[in-house]
């Protein structure tokens, strides 16, 4: 780190990821962390922002692909917190013995939230009959209500979501975005006539995540999560991961196919065209805060944040060049540009503060605004503004067509992320070639189509876990790492946060 750097204060992203991660949050301005709460950060202004832009995202895909947004309470009663934890245990023993969950009978087991879970059991001075609880997610809360709302065949698909807070009492050390006791959260919950509806939604809800981390400029892992780690609710779990620096992987978002255990459990049905009553097959896909976690660990730097183009706050900063007794009015001509560039559709801040040049540039500079436009009585001149990329690069652009200027330069910072984006997971997907040589900050692929007993063997000697199955597998066979038996599944082992 040079010596500039080191009077910021800011840790060294490489050398020290784990005291950089905390300081660039708080000193960019996303969330404070003094709330009397652990595990409960204020989001700042800025923060908030960009969240909300990530939602806005999320957003027009949920319009795109016909979801409807709805928004359930916060509170939840007991009773249906005990029939999910029947259910998982159900299917969870199922799973293990082998057998149809539909020949096993509800048991009193905890196999679901019940000890994540922030109760409510007083309102005022009265002790409630029925506890209810703070919603961790909402299967539960909202299956009550699909069997009132889905009747025929032509009441599905029913396709809704919400972007809502979610609580769970995280006993583990708390970092903001990544893991926190109220979360941030977007989830999708549809309900289809077969298997074969549902699974359709599986891949329009991975087509959704390429189209969201192409705009987060992320790289990310798609892969079917082994048995042994998906939801005991759901037949399958894909998980999404980001691709962290110091090669952790980072779940952001996941997708459940349920079949029609949770239909079953919550007798939702329809009328088929044969006049039958036929149990609903269920789908949910959820995201949340983490995605501004790996978008702050991915693309910073030194120097602070670098925030994507489509979800910048400030797109754009113009930071006029102020000279006392100068004759040219450069913060006009600043607000000038400024209205120019928001008609065009971009966010734009214009910074007239008097201050020193070098303390603007390091404001914006560790917030990540993409691009920095100064403009100086000689650049007003010239009939040009002087362009900084935050991602490296200094160039003039003419006033004459400044706004297709920006975009292009937005565009080259996207592609840039993302470029870098695609570097870094090349460099860190690496085959496994030996057990007992494995590198941290690497994350491994095999073909494997071996036992539980061999993802042991191999989870317990690399101490890396099994992230499962690729979504894009080998296009030709490969011997089984263990067993030696062709397959084309691609396996992938990772450290997670």
């Amino acid at each position: 780190m040079g010596k500039g750097k080191a009077k910021r204060g800011i840790p060294s992203k490489v050398d020290d990821f784990n005291s950089w991660y905390p300081f660039i949050v708080e000193a960019s301005e996303l969330v404070d962390k003094r709330y009397p709460i652990k595990g409960m950060d204020v989001w700042r202004p800025y923060g908030w922002r960009t969240m909300k832009l990530i939602d806005s995202l999320t957003h027009e895909e949920m319009e795109r692909t016909d979801h409807e947004e709805v928004n359930f309470p916060l509170l939840i009663p007991e009773n249906l917190l005990e029939k999910e934890n029947a259910l998982v245990a159900r299917l969870k023993r199922a799973r293990e013995e082998g057998v149809d969950p539909d020949d096993l009978r509800d048991e009193d087991e905890e196999g679901g939230f019940k000890k994540e879970v922030y109760w409510v059991k007083h309102a005022g001075e009265n002790e409630l009959d029925v506890p209810m609880f703070l919603r961790p997610t909402s299967e539960t809360a909202m299956y009550t209500m699909f069997p009132l709302w889905v009747r025929s065949h032509k009441d599905l698909p029913l396709k809704v979501y919400q972007m809502v807070n979610t609580f769970r009492y995280e006993t583990k050390q708390t970092r903001s975005f990544i893991r926190v006791r109220e979360i941030h959260f977007f989830e999708a919950h549809t309900a289809h006539a077969d298997e074969a509806c549902a699974s359709r939604q599986i891949e329009q809800d991975l087509e959704i995540v390429d189209n969201l981390m192409h705009q987060l400029c992320l790289p990310v892992i798609k892969a079917k999560r082994p048995i042994w780690d998906t939801f005991p609710g759901a037949w399958y779990t894909i998980g999404i991961d980001a691709i962290m620096p110091n090669g952790r992987t980072l779940q952001v978002a996941s997708c459940h196919h349920y079949r029609d255990q949770w239909a079953k459990a919550f007798d939702l049905t329809y009328e088929n065209l044969d006049a039958q009553q036929q149990h609903c097959h269920q789908t949910t896909y959820g995201m949340s805060e983490r995605l501004l976690g790996a978008i702050v660990g991915m693309h910073g730097d030194d120097n602070g944040l670098i925030m994507p183009p489509s979800i910048a706050p400030h797109q754009v900063v113009i930071c006029p060049m102020i000279r006392k007794n100068s004759e040219v009015d450069t913060i006009a001509k600043a607000n000038e540009v400024a209205a120019i560039l928001k008609a065009s559709g971009l966010r734009v801040k214009v910074d007239s503060r008097d201050i020193h040049a070098g303390q603007k540039y390091f404001d914006w500079e560790i917030k990540g605004v993409p691009l920095r436009l100064d403009i100086g009585p000689r650049d007003i001149e010239n009939d040009c503004a002087f362009a900084a990329r935050r991602t490296g690069g200094k160039e003039p652009l003419p006033l004459a067509n400044i706004a297709d200027e920006c975009k292009r330069l937005l565009d080259e910072i996207s592609d840039e992320l993302r470029a870098r984006a695609d570097a870094h997971a090349g460099n860190v997907i690496v085959p496994l070639t030996s057990l007992e040589d494995v590198e941290d900050g690497k994350i491994y692929e095999m073909a494997f189509d071996g036992t539980d007993s061999h993802a042991e063997t191999i989870e317990r000697t690399t101490g890396m876990s099994f992230l499962g199955d690729a979504t894009d597998a080998y296009e030709e066979e490969r011997p089984c790492f263990m067993s030696g038996k062709p397959t084309t599944r691609r396996v992938l082992l990772a450290k997670s946060y």
